[in-house]
């Protein structure tokens, strides 16, 4: 980087300390920016740097990053996604979960490329920052109540065009899986980091920002963010997620053999026509979208009939509508609405939520638990009303929800009997809305994730949806290097803060992404796409490394036994299994890892300017020969 100002970036680090209620504002270090570009980047390179390995996730030792990218609040769209990062209570790996709407952009207006807190504070605590100034302020009166009651009382104490991220009652009882949400009704759902907030005794951070950091060429970048829109308006892709958002493929994946039914046993769900777009499209009332993003794939829902009637919320989303629909065998849109909203307010991650309830009622079903352990609950499948009920027990750690709000893996080993056989998940995280035999590629990425079970940091387009090229879901050939390039380039454009809505479809090609980081930062390295590629294949081995750290192995990287064992049942996926041990195999030969133990060698790491990380991994004995 030649030129001495710091272009583009908000160009500090605002670090907190709950514990000593001490903060200080430290600038963003340039070989930072240059190494890892910002947003994923940023907070993957914090954890590497400030988690010690072996810290419990709910100490004040176990630091959380909210993060942004360089061109977030300056007018590119789709770009100030904010990033949670933090070693997760749930998996005890490295964990980035994202979250939409305004509040990123507000950190960067405020002069934060990051935020970081770590320690605990003696009483509930929420942070107000307001530009340069931070006031630790008491949250006793809010501790309790649920994210939308936060959000009205702390926006009224502090500034109504303020943006804040929030717990609800679930992170502060340390429900593992509890979402960090947004006055905006978004949600950093994944992995726990509302309970990481939650055992700092953090209810929120409240941020109002009136900066706007300086681009190095503004004309050249406002033609760039021109050139972004029309290729916008050119994708078929475009319309179909401003209509209806992801609800509008939620039958089509039905049909593709995803939307897994009834806790992933692929059975045929009666009544699947009631998740065709054209009837979610009916429950509409009203759009929104994200900080300048001219998708506006928002979409609030009304419940008009039945018991819950009366609802108007943020609608769910393809996940979501799995998570309480077709994981449970439920067709009943109004309940599903319903569940969504809950685990919004209650601060809960859908999916973590639905598939901990699936595997409750598979487990009820098989006889392995009993009617007087759950409370009296009929758990039977395509019932929403029980699950409605065990969203707030989790919520509230009551009866068997205390349990449950464990996650599978560890609500397995409480309960025992041969309960591990029916927990859907990987290294902890409860899997998504895909079966990792109907699309290989991607089910390795499910597999291999760094964070557990994500369909995000490998979302395959070749497999799902056939762009930009169809290949084969069923093969196993050639799958390894396939997801490699898929998660590279996924971490590459999380760490310029993309949306990966519009990025996965093609809406963002990484060309004009360089352009368009370029103008804005004048960052040189930043004109080579391929530059941000290699970016993107580092941060994804430091976040390998910090789980190596943390004792993670090839042993690690499995699927449930019934995704090894059991054929899908049903059309088009018929008589699949996942071929685990050569894919990955092949994926760590991609990778240039160890193939007996999937760590790291020491010469990739070299090659991504990670020396530093193979001389720790080789002080731990962590480093394999080679």
């Amino acid at each position: 980087m030649s030129q001495s100002k710091l272009y583009g970036y908000a160009g500090k680090i605002l670090w907190i300390d709950l514990s000593t209620r001490t903060c200080k504002a430290l600038e963003t270090q340039r070989e930072l920016v240059r190494s890892f570009i910002g947003g994923r980047g940023f907070g993957a390179k914090l954890l590497w740097d400030y988690v010690k390995p072996g810290t419990d996730p709910f100490s004040p030792g176990n630091i959380i990053v909210f993060s942004v990218g360089p061109l977030a609040a300056v007018g590119a769209h789709s770009a100030s996604r904010f990033f949670v990062s933090f070693k997760s209570p749930l998996t005890g790996s490295y964990f980035r979960s994202v979250g939409g709407g305004k509040f990123g952009a507000e950190m960067k207006l405020a002069g934060y490329d990051a935020i970081v807190v770590v320690g605990k504070a003696e009483k509930p605590t929420y942070l107000w920052v307001q530009d340069d100034s931070v006031e630790f302020r008491d949250a006793s009166h809010v501790w309790g109540a649920i994210a939308t009651h936060t959000t009205e009382v702390l926006l009224k104490e502090t500034d109504r065009d303020a943006k804040l991220v929030t717990i609800g009652p679930a992170g502060e009882r340390l429900v593992r899986f509890a979402s960090v949400q947004t006055d905006d009704t978004r949600s950093a759902g994944r992995g726990g980091g509302g309970a990481v907030m939650g055992s700092k005794n953090l209810k929120a951070i409240v941020v109002r920002g009136t900066g706007k950091p300086e681009l190095y060429n503004e004309e050249e970048f406002e033609k760039l963010v021109e050139e972004q829109l029309d290729v916008y308006h050119k994708s078929p892709a475009f319309q179909s997620f401003r209509s209806l958002g992801t609800d509008g493929v939620v039958y089509l994946f039905y049909t593709l053999g995803h939307f897994p039914t009834y806790n992933f046993r692929q059975l045929e769900l009666d009544n699947a026509d009631r998740f065709r777009p054209e009837i979610l499209a009916s429950y509409i009332v009203r759009t929104g979208s994200c900080y300048n993003c001219a998708i506006e794939c928002w979409h609030y829902f009304k419940v008009s009939k039945g018991p819950y009637t009366g609802s108007i919320w943020d609608k769910p989303e393809y996940e979501t509508q799995w998570s309480f629909g077709g994981v449970l065998g439920v067709t009943n849109l109004e309940a599903i609405m319903h569940a969504n909203m809950l685990c919004d307010i209650y601060g809960l991650d859908t999916i973590s939520t639905g598939v901990t309830i699936a595997f409750a009622y598979e487990l009820y079903e098989k006889g392995i638990i009993s009617k007087g352990e759950v409370d009296g609950l009929e758990l039977k499948w395509g019932s929403p009303e029980p699950a409605i009920e065990l969203i707030r027990k989790i919520a509230l750690r009551e009866g068997i929800g205390n349990i449950l709000a464990e996650g599978t893996a560890r609500a397995a080993e409480i309960i025992g009997r041969g309960a591990e056989r029916f927990a859907m998940h990987v290294k902890g995280l409860e899997i998504p809305a895909y079966d990792p035999r109907s699309a290989k590629a991607h089910g390795l990425s499910i597999a291999t994730s760094n964070i557990g079970a994500s369909h995000m940091l490998g979302w395959n387009t070749y497999e799902i949806v056939g762009f930009p090229e169809r290949i084969d879901p069923y093969t196993t050939e050639g799958k390894g290097a396939l997801t490699k390039k898929v998660q590279d380039e996924t971490a590459a454009y999380e760490a310029m803060g993309f949306c990966l809505f519009p990025q996965s479809n093609g809406m963002i090609p990484i060309d004009l992404a360089s352009r368009m980081l370029y103008a804005a930062t004048g960052v040189e390295e930043f004109r080579n796409p391929g530059y941000l590629l290699l970016v993107g294949e580092r941060v994804y081995n430091l976040e390998r490394a910090f789980n190596v750290r943390e004792g993670f192995t090839r042993k690690d990287d499995t699927l449930p036994e019934r995704f090894l064992r059991e054929p899908v049942p049903r059309p088009p996926s018929r008589g699949q299994i996942f071929e685990l041990d050569k894919l990955i195999d092949d994926y760590y030969s991609a990778r240039g890892w160890d193939v007996k133990t999937g760590l790291p060698m020491r010469r990739k790491l070299e090659e991504l300017g990670l020396t530093y990380v193979a001389e720790e991994l080789a002080k731990l004995g962590k480093l394999p020969p080679g």
